[in-house]
């Protein structure tokens, strides 16, 4: 193990994971607290089929990735009420988004595989061990500029979430805020996609939001411990798989939210201790 993290590959894994999770855990939040997780889940097949599609016409993946999850984002947002997706509309792309992946993962098979046959694969499943400096830096720029983005757009996104029609009346512009904050879900979704695919992309701006909400009622507080728990389980993922090379990176990272989660609803169901009975005596008294 000691020698795994060492190694190159280990180490920029950490640090575009580190940051991922970062934009991740504050994505999430809202997105767990706005209740639009299914926004989330939808996303996350737009992604496969983004870098599909991408890879079918011979063009760098993240291309398509940024392109459909971003554009697919601002569509949902546009076409339901007040820059919040409808779920009808989401029903519908989500089955249209899905079949079309399909197509062009057949055409991609069929007609480039020979050159990446493992990039669908990689998309599906995540490929954070494979990054290099270059891709790496990128990562952790645009993960950073994500993460600043939410920290500037917290305040007023949490009043419009809290109280849609309050903020209006005091001049918060929901609706634009509604439209930039999916265009940032659409943004965090292709890449976190690189880190752990997008079948497990809705896990990781899911689970640690989730676990946050469980355990505390404090929006600012959760907000903060919601990306905490996401780099922990990044951090935690990318240990376990180093310690044990079996497991998958992302199945790792995913097995460690998990866990993160249902340890938070053990400790919200652990009833509190009654108070104790007063004397007798004293009671008579």
């Amino acid at each position: 193990m000691t020698t795994t993290l060492s190694q190159a590959f280990f180490q920029h894994a950490l640090l575009a994971g580190t940051a991922i999770a970062l934009a991740a855990g504050l994505v999430g939040y809202f997105l767990v607290l706005r209740a639009q997780v299914f926004t989330g889940d939808t996303l996350s097949h737009v992604a496969f089929t983004g870098a599909m599609a991408a890879l079918a016409g011979g063009y760098d993946l993240r291309i398509g990735l940024f392109a459909a999850t971003v554009g697919a984002a601002l569509l949902l947002g546009l076409l339901g009420r007040r820059g919040r997706p409808d779920d009808v509309v989401i029903g519908a792309l989500f089955s249209w988004v899905l079949g079309l992946g399909v197509f062009f993962l057949t055409l991609y098979t069929t007609t480039r595989s020979s050159s990446q046959g493992n990039a669908g694969i990689s998309v599906l499943f995540g490929s954070i061990y494979g990054l290099d400096r270059g891709r790496t830096l990128t990562a952790v720029l645009i993960a950073a500029g994500i993460a600043v983005a939410m920290i500037v757009l917290a305040r007023p996104l949490l009043f419009a979430t809290l109280d849609e029609a309050v903020a209006r009346a005091r001049g918060v512009r929901t609706g634009a805020l509604g439209l930039g904050f999916l265009a940032l879900v659409g943004a965090c979704a292709a890449e976190a996609t690189q880190a752990v695919g997008s079948l497990l992309l809705l896990g990781l701006l899911a689970a640690p939001a989730g676990t946050a909400v469980r355990l505390t009622d404090r929006p600012y507080r959760a907000l903060a411990l919601s990306a905490g728990l996401a780099v922990l389980d990044v951090w935690g993922g990318l240990l376990l798989s180093a310690a044990v090379p079996v497991l998958p990176p992302s199945f790792a990272v995913m097995a460690v939210a998990t866990a993160c989660y249902a340890a938070a609803l053990a400790v919200r169901r652990v009833p509190a201790p009654a108070p104790a009975a007063r004397p007798a005596a004293h009671a008579a008294a």
